[in-house]
């Protein structure tokens, strides 16, 4: 076979090391340079014509650098005569804006999605997207993969006495109910009104969480807002424990002191975004391995979905 190498941008470092040493692979050598102006520069420091690329690159914070590294580093490799490109994107950026909310705003989604096909990319694989539906954006393979997958084991070893599974808000129901049915537990809803944006309060919970250790489900976790004003209300009606899972650790804003001081009991999340603090209540498990094994699954041609089966 032709063979096939692994870049990373700068966005997350850390993880591609993690992702490379679980493919017993060296991350291959980019020089990645910032302009006094902010403009990036890239080259690439070995060969790559007629090899399979995959570029590991999240669009986190700061997400328009992130995001325009990665499209140079696509155009770099494309005119190096790659064979194809796959992005590794572990957090897919600009995805909450996935459909027109209201009068005479973007769908940066959609737009994203172009940006990324018109540069060059053949393949995207990222975990937890904000909508599933934003797979349909794309004209290329998407491979959405699921958060579950980590996060299943660990809250089994916990071996919580009333577990029950609660989705933050009735749009997370879908995913709430594919991991409750997963551990096998009854799920509630927390029902909520979002003001505006980055603010919101919780109005009632839709089930009965007394006696219940209460698993928070959710895709993202920005400014812990939502999630620690659901737990100080889940507490209120009576629930033992509150623990939350969430794939992407966005954490901005007053995150780290709102969960350190809230009623959350712990906050379990994936490494696809740096954390910027480490304190007491976060936990971090790795998604490497399964991005790893996506690597080799893909160029093998095999079966990705086989994963979660």
């Amino acid at each position: 076979m032709r063979g096939y190498k692994v870049f990373a941008g700068t966005a997350n470092p850390e993880f591609a090391k993690r992702v490379a040493k679980h493919l017993s692979l060296p991350l291959s050598a980019a020089e990645i340079k910032t302009f006094s102006d902010g403009e990036i520069s890239v080259q690439i420091s070995e060969s790559v014509r007629g090899k399979d690329v995959f570029i590991i690159q999240s669009t986190c914070a700061p997400a328009n650098e992130n995001l325009m590294e990665l499209l140079i580093l696509t155009d770099a490799l494309r005119r190096s005569s790659a064979s194809t490109i796959t992005a590794i994107m572990p957090y897919f950026g600009y995805a909450r804006q996935d459909r027109k909310a209201a009068p005479r705003v973007p769908i940066t989604a959609k737009l994203v999605a172009n940006m990324i096909e018109t540069a060059g990319i053949d393949r995207v694989v990222t975990i937890d997207l904000h909508a599933g539906q934003i797979q349909g954006f794309f004209d290329i393979p998407v491979d959405n993969l699921y958060g579950s997958i980590i996060f299943n084991d660990y809250v089994k070893a916990k071996n919580l006495k009333n577990p029950i599974i609660a989705s933050p808000d009735i749009g997370g129901v879908a995913r709430a109910r594919s991991f409750a049915k997963l551990l096998g537990v009854d799920m509630v809803i927390v029902d909520k009104r979002r003001e505006k944006a980055n603010v919101s309060e919780v109005m009632n919970i839709i089930g009965d969480v007394a006696g219940k250790d209460v698993i928070l489900v959710d895709d993202m976790i920005d400014t812990a807002g939502t999630i620690v004003k659901a737990a100080e209300v889940l507490k209120k009606k009576g629930a033992t424990s509150v623990m939350a899972c969430c794939t992407h650790a966005v954490l901005s804003g007053p995150a780290y002191e709102r969960i350190q001081a809230g009623e959350l009991d712990e906050l379990v999340v994936s490494d696809t975004i740096p954390l910027k603090q480490n304190i007491d209540k976060i936990k971090v498990l790795s998604v490497a391995p399964v991005f790893a094994e996506v690597i080799r699954r893909v160029y093998h041609n095999e079966s990705v979905n086989g994963l979660f089966i």
